[in-house]
């Protein structure tokens, strides 16, 4: 799952803490862009989430579906059987008669 591979989470980013240097960027601008990065993060993270849910519902639909197709490909392949055979008896009673 993808949320084992992320190290950082939205609460990491918000409480990392920088040591300042000698000529160290400005602390205001460092929180502004931080804040953005928690915004997608978060973005992201909800997103992840709402297709990991239509993924699962998407796969229980295909369960469904698949348990119901065999039934229909049964029905389908007699009826196809029943035609053809009574295509062929139609040929061999009546022969070319049929035809004329």
């Amino acid at each position: 799952m993808l949320s084992d591979k992320v190290r950082l989470t939205a609460k990491d980013i918000l409480e990392q803490e920088f040591k300042s240097g000698m000529r160290g960027y400005k602390q205001e601008e460092v929180d502004k862009f931080l804040d953005l990065i928690i915004k997608d993060y978060e973005t992201f993270h909800q997103e992840i989430e709402n297709l990991q849910q239509e993924n699962l519902r998407l796969k229980k639909q295909l369960e469904e579906t698949n348990k119901a197709k065999p039934a229909a490909q049964v029905q389908t392949g007699t009826n196809f059987d029943i035609l053809k055979r009574l295509s062929n008896l139609e040929k061999h009673v009546f022969g070319s008669k049929l035809y004329d």
